[in-house]
């Protein structure tokens, strides 16, 4: 038979095997998360915003109406002049570019102008949009009267120059890549988006083209038409193209106010604004652009209507 004994005094001041590996294991612990939490610290302090890196893509401060509504945003900007005979498949152009470099390379897009134009028409968005963060190459078309599957072609070839050949290639993400352009340059964007399925983002800007149907489209695209243009009325260009886009798509249809043809052919603050952060939300995947887009902006002043899918899913 089994003998119990009570635990003798010397017993009870013996500190027992359980109670010391528990305390140990405690003590262990504590330093393993101490020593963590510094090594976290180092880390936040030695790489600058690792606390804001979910998105690599994202470039310059946290955006406001007033940011994007200004005539420049917070970079200083750069150009350079692109002959015509030093390129081939598009009429040359000038690259308006982000000066500093710690950022790292940016997304890019080329603007193709209207039917009888040159790149002067469109030259304004240049520096506009560079100086959000983004390189811009603002072109001629080989000849005015260029329709829009060149000028959509060109949209590419000008793309492909910017990324693979130009003294600023290595400034430029080849990855985000996009496409504006006005009137015929406007329908070029969309047959760009169509031929290139890679691309990132496409607004045409009171766009003209005899194809009004886009279906095959997969690249989220901003149409923007003008309640008084004449020469490529909303009713038979813009809204067809918009309606005509597949309903999975990220899209919108921004109608300006008071607004003609040519509207887009000077300064004109809501077109700067809501391309921005069109180009900002989907070539740079920058979802702190998601408030100027979504819910839908409201009729105004300078907006007839606006129409869109909300949320994007990109």
């Amino acid at each position: 038979m089994q003998q119990h004994r009570l635990p003798s005094h010397q017993d009870l001041l013996r500190p027992s095997r359980s109670r010391t590996f528990t305390s140990r294991s405690r003590t262990f612990t504590s330093l393993l998360t101490a020593a963590a939490a510094t090594a976290g610290l180092l880390m936040t302090a030695l790489v600058p915003g690792a606390q804001a890196a979910d998105n690599p893509y994202e470039r310059g401060p946290a955006p406001t109406d007033a940011s994007i509504e200004a005539s420049r945003g917070p970079y200083a900007t750069s150009q350079s002049s692109v002959s015509s005979l030093a390129v081939s498949g598009f009429g040359g152009g000038t690259i308006h570019y982000p000066t500093p470099t710690a950022d790292g390379t940016f997304g890019a897009v080329v603007i193709s102008p209207g039917f009888t134009a040159y790149e002067s028409s469109i030259a304004w968005l240049g520096p506009r949009l560079a100086s959000q963060g983004f390189v811009v190459f603002t072109i001629d078309t080989n000849t005015t009267l260029d329709q829009p599957d060149s000028r959509g072609r060109q949209l590419l070839a000008a793309l492909d120059y910017l990324t693979q050949r130009s003294s600023v290639r290595t400034r430029v993400d080849a990855s985000r890549l996009g496409v504006m352009g006005h009137s015929m340059g406007g329908g070029g964007s969309l047959e760009a988006a169509k031929s290139r399925t890679s691309l990132k983002a496409a607004i045409p800007l009171t766009g003209w083209n005899t194809d009004k149907t886009w279906p095959e489209l997969r690249t989220p695209t901003l149409v923007v038409g003008a309640d008084g243009d004449t020469v490529a009325p909303v009713a038979t260009h813009s809204e067809p193209f918009y309606e005509s886009l597949p309903g999975s798509l990220d899209k919108a249809y921004l109608e300006l106010r008071g607004a003609s043809h040519f509207t887009p052919n000077t300064s004109n603050t809501t077109i700067a604004k809501y391309s921005i952060s069109w180009l900002k939300r989907f070539i740079d995947d920058d979802s702190r652009y998601e408030q100027f887009l979504c819910p839908l902006p409201r009729p105004s002043l300078t907006i007839a209507e606006y129409r869109g899918t909300c949320p994007h899913t990109a």
